[in-house]
């Protein structure tokens, strides 16, 4: 099953409309910062013209933790001098529409 055939019946001007919508949702998740970090983003999943329910496994909880350290740790390694954001988490509106 080819999930990108519906590309061979877009026009230029779609697929380009395409390549912009799918180049603003990367650069939304790559200029993610803070307590957005730690947020799984389905709304990059609904960009796809397959509609699935995502089979989400999640690790119980010491172990999600554990990989949460170990994230925060690859970020300390991998951006040394990034700026700390010391604020404390609140829920936005669009993490209380997930159920976050």
């Amino acid at each position: 099953m080819d999930l990108d055939e519906d590309l061979r019946e877009l026009t230029r001007d779609e697929l380009e409309a395409e390549v912009r919508s799918l180049r603003a949702a990367v650069r939304r998740h790559r200029d993610s910062s803070g307590h957005d970090l730690c947020w799984h983003h389905p709304q990059l999943w609904d960009l796809l013209p397959e509609r699935v329910e995502p089979a989400v496994a999640v690790p119980p909880w010491p172990r999600f933790l554990r990989g949460c350290v170990r994230y925060r740790e690859s970020l300390e390694a991998q951006l040394p001098d990034a700026p700390v954001d010391d604020r404390e988490y609140q829920k936005t509106r669009e993490h209380r529409e997930q159920g976050g």
